[in-house]
């Protein structure tokens, strides 16, 4: 079995790209160098992630992996097309990473993770050759099990912090979904003699579901204010929830 079957999700995806690479042996040595913890300094930027790995020689050699970036242009209207699906802004404001956001930005042509090697930009210092050489193999493989552990790295490799993307949602949606709007309609005597809809229409109407108590916590900014170094968010949600259960029930 190889290492792709036994991971999930982000992972999965990213060894399978991994192992496309033909060198088999270099993928092997790669991957123990990996597991040895020979792999130091992992940092993940936009469209470059780098590392400094353990060798032969008596320094350790400086492994980059580059991608091509994203477009502005395409970057404003992912970020559009995610702020105007609820159920991704909400799971995103929420601090989750749906596995089914890579379908947002496969509709304007743009792959989260690589298509295939020809995708990835690799370089390492070391006198050795190799495509991928063993040094690189490593990072990759590191890179790939980080990717479950946080998801949102794939965003920050692609050009994003978690926080900026969250920072646009919050702005589109306020753009986008202001409560207090009111459509601006010409006032006319048109349907004014039409009998309206009757009760039974009426009631036939299906109930709109309510609001999650924590909807403005998670539209609007978080404050600046931390209690114990926690963000005053994390003790206001349970307060509104419990408020809003608390109105919920019926007063004997």
């Amino acid at each position: 079995m190889s290492h792709s079957e036994q991971a999930p999700g982000w992972t999965r995806r990213f060894v399978a790209l991994i192992e496309s690479y033909p060198d088999v042996e270099r993928l092997r040595q790669g991957l123990s160098c990996a597991r040895e913890g020979r792999v130091l300094d992992l940092r993940v930027g936009p469209h470059e992630v780098t590392a400094r790995v353990r060798g032969s020689g008596p320094d350790p050699y400086r492994v980059a992996i580059g991608i091509d970036a994203i477009d502005g242009a395409d970057w404003r209207a992912i970020e559009a097309a995610l702020a105007g699906r609820a159920v991704f802004r909400a799971r995103l404001l929420a601090g989750e990473f749906p596995p089914e956001i890579d379908d947002v930005f496969a509709e304007f042509g743009v792959p989260l993770l690589p298509r295939s090697p020809r995708d990835l930009h690799l370089m390492c210092d070391c006198p050795g050759w190799g495509d991928p050489c063993e040094h690189a193999a490593a990072v990759l493989y590191l890179l790939a099990g980080s990717f479950d552990d946080d998801p949102f790295l794939v965003l920050a490799w692609n050009g994003r912090t978690r926080e900026q993307l969250l920072t646009a949602l919050r702005r589109a949606s306020s753009a986008t979904a202001d409560p207090l709007a009111v459509e601006d309609l010409p006032l006319t005597a048109d349907g004014f003699w039409s009998p309206g809809p009757g009760l039974a229409a009426l009631r036939e109407r299906p109930p709109t579901p309510p609001a999650p108590p924590d909807l403005l916590l998670r539209l609007l900014d978080p404050p600046a204010v931390k209690v114990r170094r926690r963000p005053l968010t994390e003790f206001l949600t349970p307060a509104y929830t419990a408020l809003t259960q608390a109105a919920d029930t019926p007063q004997e």
